[in-house]
């Protein structure tokens, strides 16, 4: 009986030996089965990182829907939003305009077969017409009809925001091209990036390289000042681009119509860019950290969302997110959000901002999945927020107020 124990455990110990042997060198030669298991593997990265219930965040608030606080306050006309939806067949990206009573006054399917791979929807634009450019985050942009008929698609990696210009056409944050160490510096490979104008009909009229750009006007120094990791390869995540407006340019001495407001969110960097010469004409460093959607305000100001993250689920250490304004060229400082009747609110990451003509602030708190109106004194006059599927909830990564009526969204074809 020992004999025949000793002899099984050797034919077992035997083969664990041979089959480690075996797959080390089926890893390094391709053999069998080691181009399924790689596949298996990839396949299994891919579910985890693209898996729609990824989108999921722990729920904050114990309410959803529409909230009226002070409705003599709230600003007019319908709230974009775009999120996930769960559907029949599964979790699918939409956008949707509300009402002031949350209720879905129409909706634009953004199915997977848009670009026939899975995303989520990082940046919209809506025209007049009911036509909507949307991004699909890190796939390509589209525009839709207001039935949600794809009128041109653009497979570029482009992502988070839409800016109109004065000519109609979109400025575009973008990721082309293969990982570099082609610049001083740069200890492991990134991802080029750049922003895009594309035209009113879906063509790229004009590319500028974000890291030429920053080594021609002598900024590159912000590279080394940045810290964390570098998210899918890259080293300085531009989120947002927006072109000044020439019915305020003379509102800021220092630029000129048709100059671009660029925030390079993982550098804690916002500038203004001639896109002609390619100059940068004035950029901020701080007060804000890993921001996102700075605009042009008027009056010389410049606001940012800033996300202000301090590593907590809720922004307890530094005070949660806030909108930052600055006036260059002095660049003082000041906080516009949160005021003396703030309540608690915060993002780590996304989140964008929209100054009302009422004086009152749209805030997307994208991580909470809320979108709130608030007063010049901070106090909340209207809300909406997400449904909770369990103990978590849907993200909202736009929130915007268009100044539509009821009648003119029921003119476009295929309104709800």
């Amino acid at each position: 009986m020992t004999r025949l124990r000793l002899a099984k455990a050797w034919f077992v110990v035997s083969v664990a030996v041979l089959g480690v042997g075996y797959g080390m060198a089926a890893n390094q030669r391709g053999w069998f089965p080691s181009p399924l298991a790689k596949q298996a593997w990839t396949q299994a990265q891919a579910y985890v990182t693209d898996n729609p219930f990824s989108y999921l965040v722990p729920r904050v608030y114990d309410r959803h829907g529409a909230r009226i606080v002070q409705p003599e306050k709230v600003h007019s006309g319908v709230t974009l939003i775009s999120s996930m939806w769960e559907t029949p067949d599964g979790w699918e990206p939409s956008v949707q305009l509300l009402n002031t009573q949350g209720e879905t006054v129409h909706e634009w399917p953004v199915g997977y077969d848009l670009f026939r791979d899975d995303g989520y929807i990082h940046g919209t634009h809506l025209l007049p017409n009911g036509d909507l450019v949307v991004n699909v985050e890190y796939v390509g942009t589209a525009r839709l009809d207001a039935c949600g008929n794809v009128r041109w698609r653009l497979p570029k990696r482009t992502h988070h925001s839409v800016e109109r210009a004065a000519d109609g056409s979109f400025w575009i944050p973008a990721q082309m091209g293969d990982r570099t160490t082609d610049y001083p510096g740069l200890d492991e490979p990134v991802l080029p990036e750049q922003i895009l104008q594309v035209s009113a009909e879906g063509e790229v009229l004009k590319t500028i390289d974000l890291i030429d750009l920053l080594f021609e006007n002598d900024l590159e120094n912000y590279f080394f000042k940045r810290h964390g990791p570098h998210p899918r390869g890259e080293l300085m995540h531009v989120n947002d681009v927006e072109p000044l407006s020439a019915s305020i340019a003379d509102e800021y001495p220092r630029f000129e119509a048709g100059d671009l407001l660029v925030s390079l969110r993982d550098l804690h960097l916002v500038f203004v860019l001639d896109p002609e010469t390619k100059t940068v004409r004035w950029h901020a460093f701080g007060p804000f950290i890993r921001q996102h959607d700075p605009d042009f305000l008027g009056d010389g100001r410049i606001g940012v969302f800033d996300n202000n993250p301090d590593g907590t689920h809720r922004g307890n250490v530094l005070g949660g997110s806030r909108i930052v304004v600055l006036r260059p060229p002095a660049d003082s400082t000041s906080v516009l959000f949160p005021a003396n009747r703030s309540e608690t609110f915060y993002t780590e990451a996304a989140g964008k901002w929209q100054q009302l003509e009422n004086g009152n602030l749209l805030l997307t708190e994208a991580q909470a999945g809320r979108v709130v109106e608030v007063g010049p004194n901070g106090a909340p006059v209207w809300e909406w927020t997400r449904e909770p599927h369990g103990s978590k909830v849907p993200q909202i990564l736009d929130g915007a107020r268009y100044d539509l009526t009821p009648e003119e969204v029921n003119a476009w074809s295929c309104s709800s």
